[in-house]
């Protein structure tokens, strides 16, 4: 598990999972909120939501990347 923690939390992985992070997230949010961000009717839940919706693909970001580390590069 310390190995794993300390690949994630690498330089070239937090970056790389942070683009992916933006990117997808971005997607999500407007698919999911955008009709409410345009009327301005988003709610305290609906913010901790967008945030959880970003957090989401930089774990599984973050998760493939650890893997590839760990298995080597093909």
């Amino acid at each position: 598990m310390k190995r794993w923690l300390s690949i994630a939390a690498r330089r070239d992985v937090v970056i790389s999972s942070l683009k992916v992070c933006v990117v997808v997230g971005t997607v999500l949010v407007l698919i999911n909120y955008f009709d409410r961000i345009l009327a301005g009717t988003l709610s305290d839940i609906d913010y901790f939501k967008i945030l959880l919706t970003y957090c989401v693909p930089y774990c599984v970001s973050t998760y493939a990347s650890v893997g590839v580390v760990i298995r080597g590069k093909p």
